[in-house]
């Protein structure tokens, strides 16, 4: 296969890979277990479990939301890129200086 069917199988495969992080749920949870979010590895919010007794504190609640929000897209993060690279070091030949791209 020449370099630009390569490519073309390459990009697709990204696609496809994209796609399917779409399906790979991350789950994230405060400390003591009263926040717990579920995203996506393509870092879409799928859910928010609030326990009754953070509602009765904003500024704690606003807290927790950041905090777990920010770790549960850290680790999506690192699942997507994971994939991703993945993918792009299988297929694409190593052209000279070009390896510097998949660090």
């Amino acid at each position: 296969m020449g370099m630009m069917g390569k490519l073309k199988e390459t990009q697709q495969k990204m696609e496809d890979t994209k796609k399917r992080l779409d399906t790979v749920l991350v789950d994230e949870q405060s400390t003591d277990g009263l926040l717990k979010v579920t995203i996506t590895a393509n870092r879409k919010i799928k859910s928010v479990t609030i326990a009754d007794e953070l509602l009765e504190d904003k500024e704690q609640l606003e807290d927790y939301m950041i905090l777990v929000m920010n770790k549960a897209i850290e680790k999506a993060t690192k699942v997507n890129e994971a994939e991703l690279d993945a993918v792009a070091k299988m297929d694409m030949p190593m052209i000279p200086g070009m390896d510097n791209l998949f660090k």
